[in-house]
């Protein structure tokens, strides 16, 4: 991670208010949990690509941790880590290959989207209709609003990013 100084403070900072404002305008939302925002995602992507993997968890955690402030549920602490600081943090993967930031993207939300799958399948099942594979079901639920999240916040970031002055 680059050292924590004052630039880089202040950039997490903004990343994060940016992506918090972004996630209070719901597009739409599911009604046991999870939207579709107007790219709260994107800044999390940009700040991974542009200061690395590690950077870009460390904001990602903090960011799951701010969701969870705005939205507090949980029920049990192992599904809070897997829905929050886990799931988000994982975004920062983005930043693994930032010569090709749609494969870095792809890699950090499929993280995010298999941390809610597990936690969906070991705490949600009993939600899943009768007779459907907890598994099937979590997947389901999950990817119907994380891949439509996903798929644009990927195509704001690929717009935006080429955009913004080299640091």
């Amino acid at each position: 991670m680059n050292r924590l100084n004052a630039r880089l403070i202040a950039e997490i900072g903004l990343t994060l208010a940016l992506g918090i404002v972004l996630h209070m305008i719901p597009l739409y939302q599911l009604p046991q949990g999870g939207r579709i925002t107007p790219g709260s995602l994107v800044p999390i992507f940009i700040l991974s690509i542009r200061r690395g993997p590690k950077t870009g968890m460390l904001a990602g955690g903090v960011f799951g941790l701010l969701v969870y402030l705005i939205e507090p549920f949980f029920v049990h602490p192992i599904q809070f880590i897997l829905d929050y600081p886990l799931a988000f943090s994982l975004l920062g993967l983005s930043g693994m290959v930032p010569n090709i930031p749609v494969l870095g993207i792809i890699l950090g939300m499929i993280g995010r989207l298999l941390s809610h799958i597990i936690s969906g399948v070991v705490y949600f099942s009993s939600y899943a209709p009768q007779g459907i594979n907890p598994w099937i079901y979590s997947i389901t639920y999950n990817a119907s609003v994380i891949l439509p999240d996903a798929i644009l916040a990927l195509v704001i970031t690929i717009i935006i990013l080429p955009r913004l002055p080299k640091r």
